[in-house]
C-alpha cells in the first residue's frame, strides 16, 4: 500500500532557540530530518510531506529537500496563522502556531493515502518506521471506526538531562490498544524520580516504563477532514481564554475521538532510543548517538551517496 511520511517541521523553536530543524547532527552535516526520511526510504515510503511556514521554503529545499528528492517524491505545505475557518480571525498579537494538530489539517488535499507523522527534531530509529510500515500493509482502513496506530517508546527513554519535555502518556490495554492518552506539558526527573508538574508546586511521580507517545502516528486519510470540527472548536472555546498561546495538539485530537468512538488506536513498540533536540545543550548527545549508529552500521558515514 503507498505510504507517506508527513515531517512537521513548522514550530519556532521557542525553547531551543534556533531554526534547530536544519542544525546538522552527522558526519556528513545530515541533519535529524535526513535520517528520518532515509528510514522511511528503507522502509518503503514513496512520499515525504513537509509542513513548513512558507519563509522558511527556500532554505529547507536548499538543506534537505532537493537532497532526497532523487531518493523519494518530496511535497512541502505550509502552517499559516491566517489558515483557519471563516468567521474567526487571528487575536491581534499571535505569532505563536496554531499546534500540532493544525499543522495536519495543512495537509489536506496534499495527502490522500495512510500517513505517518513525525516530529523534524527527534530521532525515533528505524524500528519505529518498520512497525508503522508493516502496520499499513495489514490495517483495514475500508471501515469505521477510523484506524489509527501509534510508535510507543517507554517514557525513560525520551528524557533529557537539560529541561523537561512534553510527553503524551497512555494508558494501553492486554491487546495492545489505547485506552486514553494525556498530554504532560512539563516532565523532567526530579530527586530521580521521572515527575510531571501542572503548576510548577507540586510534582506527581510517573513510571519509568510509562507508554510515552512522541507524536510518532500513522492515520487514514480520513483523519484529516475529521480534524476540522476539532480546530473549529479550539479556536471558539480555548482561544478566547489564551489568545496568544493557546495550542491544539495532535494527542489531544486523538483523545477526542477515542472518547467519542470516532476511532481505534493500535500501539506498536518502538525498541529504539529516541533522541531529540529540545535544548541547545542536547546536540551533542544527539551527535554522539548518531555517531554510534553509523560506526556500528545502521547508517552509511554518507546518507545519500
Amino acid at each position: 500500500m503507498e505510504k507517506t511520511l508527513v515531517i512537521m517541521a513548522a514550530g519556532m523553536g521557542s525553547r531551543y532557540g534556533g531554526l534547530k530543524q536544519i542544525d546538522p547532527v552527522g558526519p556528513d552535516n545530515s541533519i535529524i530530518i535526513d535520517y528520518s526520511v532515509f528510514d522511511a526510504v528503507k522502509c518503503g515510503f514513496k512520499k515525504v510531506v513537509f509542513i513548513i511556514k512558507k519563509e522558511n521554503e527556500q532554505i529547507f529545499k536548499e538543506t534537505i529537500g532537493d537532497k532526497v528528492s532523487k531518493h523519494i517524491k518530496v511535497e512541502y505545505v505550509f502552517q499559516d496563522l491566517n489558515n483557519i475557518p471563516k468567521g474567526f480571525k487571528v487575536p491581534e498579537g499571535r505569532v505563536k502556531p496554531w499546534g500540532t494538530a493544525h499543522a495536519i489539517l495543512s495537509c489536506k488535499g496534499v495527502v490522500n493515502e495512510p500517513f505517518m507523522v513525525i516530529n523534524a527534531d527527534d530521532f525515533y530509529g528505524r524500528s519505529a518506521f518498520k512497525v508503522i510500515a508493516d502496520w499499513i500493509d495489514k490495517a483495514d482502513f475500508k471501515n469505521l471506526p477510523l484506524k489509527i496506530a501509534m510508535a510507543g517508546f517507554y517514557l525513560k527513554n525520551t528524557l533529557t538531562e537539560n529541561g523537561s519535555v512534553s510527553r503524551g502518556i497512555c494508558e494501553v490495554d492486554e491487546n495492545k490498544k489505547l485506552i486514553d492518552i494525556v498530554e504532560r506539558l512539563k516532565i523532567m526527573r526530579k530527586d530521580g524520580v521521572i515527575s510531571y508538574t501542572e503548576d510548577e508546586k507540586e510534582w506527581t511521580p510517573l513510571s519509568e516504563n510509562a507508554i510515552a507517545s512522541m507524536n510518532c502516528w500513522c492515520f487514514p486519510p480520513e483523519f484529516i477532514n475529521e480534524l476540522e470540527p476539532y480546530f473549529e472548536n479550539f479556536l471558539k472555546n480555548e482561544v478566547p481564554e489564551n489568545p496568544l498561546k493557546a495550542e491544539v495538539y495532535l494527542p489531544f485530537a486523538v483523545r477526542h475521538m477515542l472518547q467519542t468512538k470516532m476511532c481505534t488506536v493500535d500501539v506498536l513498540e518502538a525498541t529504539d532510543k529516541w533522541v531529540g533536540v529540545t535544548y541547545p545543550e542536547d546536540k551533542p548527545d544527539v551527535v554522539k548517538a548518531i555517531s554510534k549508529l553509523v560506526s556500528d552500521g545502521i547508517y552509511p558515514e554518507k546518507l545519500w551517496d
